[in-house]
């Protein structure tokens, strides 16, 4: 392995080339940065990931159940099981959705889950991404790239392999097609995980489209060729909902396609992931989700959330309320590492002003203990340093639910911080599954 870390630079040089890039929007301006990689590898025993994937693969399952029941029955709602508050003020809730079944009973075919390690071994899950996850393709090619620079590495090593995941990806775009091609809609070049997209088409056969590539005729997708149109049987969104289509959504989109629902709802095409999913991955109802799992699988929850309190309720407020400059506040509508809000870190005036931002929209807020995960050790300035870590878990849904042995994981490059978020200038590590 020491081989590998010396070649850090050089694989680092290569990820570049290659366009291997994080972009983000800052003050209305669009800035691209080398997604930075740390050779030095998260390592994953066959055991532990099959305690990982056994839960993992049980919460996503739990999910999925939701997501069908929330837009149809809504029997977890009339059971008292989760307040009709937490689904319906939820910003992911989409009243458009109500009373679509998507293909094959799927809503989340490609979830993206959140996990850190305690310093005791405890596995939490931080969040569930259930719209669209990205970064499956930052160890895949970090990977490749390894092996070229360093084939002693994995020869000596005895590493679960990890390039099947584009075979993945395109097993569950096959399942749920419709018939017609499997497409990945991309917004375009300035968009944040554009390399991704191209990468992913590549990887898995699909077409890589933007919105000028499609339309939508007699409730049908088609994909524009010189030979006329290809129908689309499946399609990989890699945009928001709220600009999937300008006639049901905004109507302002330029990025999205017009009357793609309607095709959606008349069955003809299978959207992955299927709009409405943010109702799921809300932080608000993260908290749920073992309940989730009780509800819909009667099963005990493998896998826990970090300790978690909602303001929502009498109880939880006043314990947030009390113990407010030790615990972390999450805003639910925000992501990427925005809206976290560490209450150690405020003034008095600061934590009062919080404090009355929570009694007066409690349904904002999520607050949780904060844990002290696992610090990994990375290069900097060729020195090894240790750094917080999670780690971003792929879990694809088709006819069975996979996960992928493999996963992100992400870290920090402050020393003083928690949050390990690429749109705040974290870095990132292959994660290693040891052969089973």
């Amino acid at each position: 392995m020491n081989e590998l870390i010396q070649r850090s630079t050089d694989v680092n040089k290569q990820l570049s080339r290659y366009g291997v890039k994080f972009g983000i929007y800052k003050n209305n301006v669009f800035e691209e940065r080398l997604f930075p990689f740390d050779t030095i590898p998260r390592i994953l025993s066959a055991q532990e990931f099959a305690f990982l994937e056994k839960g993992l693969a049980q919460r996503v399952t739990a999910l999925n159940l939701f997501l069908n029941d929330v837009y149809g029955k809504k029997q977890i709602i009339s059971d008292a099981v989760i307040p009709e508050d937490f689904v319906y003020l939820s910003s992911g809730y989409l009243p458009q959705c109500e009373g679509l079944a998507p293909p094959k009973g799927i809503s989340s075919h490609i979830s993206g889950i959140d996990l850190v390690q305690s310093k005791n071994g405890d596995w939490y899950i931080l969040e569930d991404n259930l719209r669209i996850p990205s970064g499956a393709s930052y160890p895949l090619i970090a990977r490749s790239l390894c092996r070229k620079c360093s084939p002693e590495t994995f020869r000596k090593n005895r590493i679960t392999d990890n390039r099947n995941y584009g075979q993945l990806l395109r097993s569950v775009m096959d399942y749920v097609n419709t018939g017609g091609l499997n497409v990945i809609l991309t917004p375009g070049r300035f968009n944040a995980a554009y390399f991704e997209h191209s990468y992913l088409a590549e990887q898995s056969g699909a077409v890589l489209a933007e919105s000028g590539d499609l339309y939508v005729e007699n409730s049908q997708l088609f994909y524009r060729t010189n030979r006329g149109g290809e129908r689309v049987g499946a399609i990989y969104r890699r945009i928001s909902d709220e600009y999937l289509d300008p006639l049901c959504f905004l109507p302002d989109s330029l990025i999205g396609i017009p009357n793609l629902m309607t095709a959606y709802r008349a069955g003809t095409v299978a959207v992955l992931n299927a709009p409405g999913n943010g109702v799921a991955d809300d932080k608000g109802i993260y908290y749920f989700v073992p309940k989730m799992i009780r509800y819909y699988l009667h099963e005990e929850p493998i896998l826990r959330n970090a300790p978690t309190y909602l303001p929502f309720y009498e109880e939880d407020l006043r314990f947030v309320l009390d113990r407010l400059s030790s615990l972390v506040i999450k805003d639910v509508a925000e992501a990427g590492g925005y809206g976290v809000i560490f209450g150690r870190d405020l003034t008095k005036e600061a934590l009062d002003t919080l404090k009355s931002a929570i009694v007066a929209e409690p349904r904002r807020f999520i607050a949780q203990e904060v844990i002290d995960f696992l610090d990994l050790p990375v290069m900097e300035d060729n020195q090894r340093v240790d750094r917080k870590a999670d780690l971003r878990a792929f879990v694809l849904t088709g006819d069975s639910v996979t996960v992928w042995p493999s996963g992100l994981t992400r870290f920090s490059r402050d020393p003083e911080s928690f949050v390990v978020n690429s749109s705040q200038g974290g870095g990132f590590k292959d994660t290693w599954v040891m052969s089973r």
